[in-house]
């Protein structure tokens, strides 16, 4: 039985066959408002490697979130090309599309989005069900991502029980869990005190240097300052791109 389970775990955390995770290229996205058309993004084009820490900057309507929504496959560009660990997803159907979030994308909300009256391990499991996994190999998976984000020992605590950064952690190692090629943070610290804000972006700068693609939109420099490379968006547009040296725990 330990066997399968060290063989379950090596099998989950391999990444031996990723390249660049994230290539878009000349990305366009109208919308129709009324009788008027609106332009979200306006021609942007940017790369995200495999390892990088990436926020996404920038105020209501630069056009961050209609980035990240894209990214995470939840909407499509009007115009222009988007790759995914190799993969064209502008062709996609709409339930190649759902497989796709399912296996490369893990999502960390600001609300977390965890189902109250159950487990924290069942809400870590919840994206294995829907990929068909194995009951064992779930509950394997599950209880090694919640060990990751340290909650080793909180696996039958109901989410409802958990501190609000418990409940995080929770989310995050619920986006952990089908070892996607990236990790996509929308506002992943909004409800939180700033004390616990630091304690989830270390955990995110650990898992970081663990080899994990993050890419993150925050509106808060101090919780940008975390990440290697700030992208910043106005009005539909890119006006900055830098890398630095991310900030630590505490700093």
């Amino acid at each position: 039985m330990g066997i399968k389970r060290e063989k379950i775990l090596a099998q989950w955390e391999d990444r031996s066959d990723m390249a660049d995770v994230i290539s878009i290229n000349d990305i366009h996205r109208f919308f129709v408002i009324g009788n008027q058309q609106f332009e979200a993004l306006k021609g942007i084009t940017f790369a995200v490697a495999e390892g990088e820490f990436v926020a996404i900057m920038g105020a209501s309507g630069s056009g961050k979130s209609t980035c990240m929504n894209i990214l995470g496959c939840l909407d499509r560009p009007t115009r222009g090309r988007y790759l995914l660990d190799g993969t064209d997803v502008g062709e996609m159907s709409a339930d190649q599309l759902a497989r796709i979030r399912n296996r490369k994308l893990g999502f960390v909300f600001q609300g977390f989005n965890l189902l109250p009256r159950t487990s924290a391990l069942e809400n870590v499991e919840l994206p294995l069900v829907y990929a068909g996994v194995t009951s064992r190999e779930r509950k394997i998976r599950a209880e090694a991502a919640l060990e990751k984000v340290g909650l080793a020992g909180k696996e039958r605590n109901h989410t409802s029980q958990l501190s609000g950064g418990q409940q995080q952690r929770v989310a995050i190692a619920r986006a952990l869990v089908n070892n996607p090629s990236v990790i996509l943070a929308d506002e992943p610290t909004g409800n939180l005190d700033s004390r616990t804000s630091d304690e989830i972006m270390a955990l995110f700068t650990t898992l970081n240097s663990q080899g994990i693609t993050i890419i993150m939109v925050t509106h808060e420099h101090d919780v940008a300052a975390y990440a290697g490379r700030e992208i910043t968006f106005r009005d539909g547009i890119i006006i900055g791109d830098s890398r630095r040296a991310p900030a630590s725990y505490g700093e």
